[in-house]
């Protein structure tokens, strides 16, 4: 991000297919501290036809983790209604920041060493771990990405499984432990938005795993907003 931007420098409109309450708040919040030079404005998707700046450009980033195909074309019905030429980045993930902040909250958890080096002589507090998502058999296979680069911290086995579809977590977690992975731990792939917290809990409880926090309003989560954001400004 350029560290200063002309004042009719393009609006950053951060789209969130939840509540603009709770954690789309924070985000915003993290998003304005963190870069003063852009202006900011939070929407739901369901409001972003009447959200867009009139008069001028705008840079619409969804609150995604992946590239949710309906929530996509909601936001492209939106600003075709608007008459807009509002830009619209690509979801959030993957990107190995995203792979960090779950790494993090798997530590904040105690399910992850909290450094990046797994030393040879301290053992990891589970085997693997299940990467989380919302959004049936597309979801995994978008995650998929965000899996590899969050084995790729953790030095363990990471597969993606949906919660709110079959074959799902309890499939997963099976194979799994097939494999000799008995302590295992669920990441959720999720801002917060997506699926009550309790699906997550209630998964975990169903296979004897812990689980991790949804990444919520962490920095990295923000900063991913910033650079979806830059990345269109250089485009």
């Amino acid at each position: 991000m350029p560290t200063s931007l002309p004042p009719d420098a393009p609006v950053l409109v951060l789209a969130t297919p939840g509540p603009t309450e709770g954690v789309a708040e924070e985000i915003a919040a993290v998003v304005r501290v963190d870069n003063p030079q852009i202006e900011v404005l939070l929407t739901s998707v369901s409001d972003l036809a009447d959200s867009l700046p009139s008069g001028r450009d705008a840079v619409i980033v969804p609150l995604l983790t992946w590239d949710d195909p309906v929530v996509l074309a909601e936001i492209g019905k939106a600003v075709a209604a608007a008459g807009s030429g509002a830009a619209v980045t690509p979801a959030l993930g993957p990107h190995p920041l995203l792979a960090e902040a779950l790494h993090i909250r798997l530590a904040e958890r105690g399910l992850a060493r909290a450094d990046r080096v797994r030393l040879l002589n301290v053992s990891s507090p589970v085997d693997a771990v299940i990467l989380g998502t919302v959004g049936g058999d597309r979801a995994v296979h978008a995650v998929q990405a965000t899996a590899v680069l969050l084995a790729s911290r953790l030095t363990l086995p990471v597969v993606a499984a949906a919660l709110d579809a079959e074959p799902g977590v309890a499939v997963a977690a099976q194979r799994l432990r097939a494999a000799g992975a008995e302590r295992l731990a669920i990441a959720p792939c999720m801002i917060g938005h997506e699926a009550p917290r309790s699906l997550v809990e209630q998964a975990a409880a169903a296979i004897n795993a812990g689980h991790a926090e949804p990444l919520g309003s962490h920095s990295a989560v923000a900063e991913l907003v910033a650079r979806a954001y830059g990345s269109q400004l250089a485009s």
